[in-house]
């Protein structure tokens, strides 16, 4: 695959529209972010609050029960990119 992904801290970043995929999907997690409000600053629409969603990535699964944990976070992407890095990391260490 020839492709190259944005990262952040390792991980690949994808986004399509208002959803983002932060993590590989070889791994057995990964996080799935959705943009639910933007804010308008300068000329620029940018992310306000933010769903996190830790999922499985067994194909197996219910998609339901293949939500691990989630969370809404205001106050920007960073924010949100940061709690992904965290529970991604714990994750794959388990």
């Amino acid at each position: 695959m020839s492709e190259k992904f944005y990262t952040y801290k390792g991980y690949p970043l994808v986004r399509s529209g208002r959803m983002m995929y932060y993590g590989y999907m070889s791994d057995p997690y990964v996080i799935m972010m959705q943009i639910l409000s933007t804010k308008k600053i300068g000329d620029q629409e940018v992310a306000d609050k933010i769903r996190v969603i830790q999922m499985s990535t067994d194909l197996s699964l219910d998609p339901l029960k293949a939500c691990v944990r989630n969370t809404e976070r205001e106050g920007g992407l960073y924010e949100a990119l940061d709690v992904a890095r965290v529970w991604l990391e714990k994750a794959l260490k388990n």
